[in-house]
């Protein structure tokens, strides 16, 4: 993408996702007040769905609950134990407890674009460039303070006291190195929650230390901007952009800043890299990309010879992992439930179909099934619809028919339900859909 198409603040070329947003409505009011008290979400359980399987079945896997609102595309989502954070095109973070709405913080920035949790801090990136800090009061945890900004303006003014902290920026312009001067698109943590990465569409990524917030580095790291940024295995980081490459980069700590150095590019071609994500083992990298293909490489193939998952026909959006699960969403609607086996080999177990635009962004609660032990999941899903979308999923295979997975077009208005046996999906209003034999 062209420079020039970033200046615009409408930012009306926005990677993928924004040219497929719902027409806007009148923006929300920008009165002071306690954001849970002008919250515009409800939360509708699914009960018919829920009864109608659960109690027979104790494998159910479906749509447990929505939580919807009037106004606002939701961008981005972080789950841990029983909260849930949202972020969406509103001033507004909302922070549900057990699928209620606890509370809520502002931003003045509006979008928010990516949201982790790192202990008791809250790292929000956002459309201004700038990344946010949060932390809940120890006296009453429905109060959120913001605690700090990256970068600081501490820090701004001490680097711009000296010449050598500046770098060529877009257009001849100069900037300080330690500041996004762009769109953050991407957040990751390490797994020790001590280093923090941010992806820009400034086409850098920058290195923050969580424990004081400074930046440690600043990786020029495509030629154009980067969508994903995660932290892997064996101190590898990988990145997407919309150059189509997804690189590896290695972390070296030597005293006290750090080093990446390029290692190689795993994926070099014309489609849009959208979205990244490392599954929990540490085994795999996925990559889902503008064409609707799903990438994956493997660990202990270093990382060589990708494969190709296929399903969606269109742009995939976001990618979660948990277990031996990887969910895919996408422009389509849907979100693709994927398995891989002690093999390597990976199939489509579910379609889950309840969004009516977009799949913007995914999140995974573990837990375990009630009595029995079997892994199952609470899945998070946020769309360009203004909703978001609690789904469980089971880990039991359902039977899959020789023929291939639906198409979105297929299976979309389905309306038979049941809750085993024959390829799996889901329907507008989230009830499972077979195919039988």
């Amino acid at each position: 993408m062209p420079d020039s198409q970033h200046d615009s603040s409408d930012d009306n070329n926005e990677q993928l996702w924004d040219s497929y947003s719902p027409p806007s409505s009148d923006k929300m009011s920008s009165t002071q007040s306690s954001p849970v008290a002008n919250s515009l979400w409800s939360y509708r359980e699914q009960h018919e769905a829920v009864n109608d399987c659960m109690d027979l079945y104790s494998n159910y896997t479906g749509l447990l609950a929505s939580l919807v609102r009037e106004e606002g595309n939701v961008y981005s989502l972080a789950a841990i134990e029983d909260m849930l954070y949202t972020g969406s095109d509103s001033k507004n973070i909302r922070v549900w407890k057990n699928r209620k709405e606890f509370t809520g913080f502002k931003s003045k920035s509006g979008l928010v674009k990516s949201i982790v949790i790192a202990d008791d801090k809250i790292f929000t990136g956002h459309r201004d460039g700038k990344i946010r800090v949060w932390h809940a009061s120890v006296k009453n945890p429905s109060v959120y303070n913001k605690i700090g900004t990256l970068p600081s303006l501490t820090s701004i003014v001490e680097k711009a006291m000296k010449p050598k902290n500046y770098t060529e920026v877009r257009r001849n312009h100069r900037a300080i190195w330690i500041k996004h001067f762009d769109v953050i698109s991407s957040l990751d943590l390490t797994e020790d929650r001590s280093l923090l990465y941010s992806g820009s569409w400034d086409k850098t990524i920058k290195v923050w230390k969580v424990s004081n917030f400074k930046c440690l580095e600043s990786i020029p790291a495509h030629d154009d901007v980067v969508n994903a940024v995660v932290a892997g295995f064996d101190d590898y980081v990988f990145s997407g952009s919309a150059d189509g490459a997804v690189k590896v980069w290695r972390r070296e700590i030597p005293g006290k800043r750090t080093k990446h150095s390029f290692v190689h590019t795993l994926l070099n071609q014309e489609c849009a890299v959208t979205s990244l994500v490392v599954n929990p083992s540490g085994t795999v990298v996925y990559a889902g990309l503008s064409d609707g293909l799903l990438h994956f490489w493997e660990r202990d193939k270093l990382l060589s010879g990708g494969r190709v998952l296929r399903w969606h026909k269109v742009a995939v959006l976001c990618l979660a992992a948990a277990g031996s699960l990887v969910f895919s969403g996408s422009v389509d609607t849907n979100i693709c439930v994927w398995r891989r086996d002690d093999g390597g080999e990976h199939k489509c177990m579910y379609v889950l179909s309840g969004h009516s635009e977009p799949v913007r962004c995914l999140a995974v609660d573990m837990s375990r099934r009630d009595g029995i032990g079997e892994q199952s999941w609470t899945l998070y899903s946020g769309s360009l619809d203004r909703s978001v979308k609690i789904w469980r999923v089971c880990m039991q295979t359902p039977q899959i028919d020789e023929q291939d997975p639906p198409s979105p077009s297929k299976h979309k208005n389905r309306s038979s339900k049941s809750c085993n046996g024959g390829f799996q999906s889901f329907t507008d209003q989230g009830r499972l859909n077979q195919r039988r034999k």
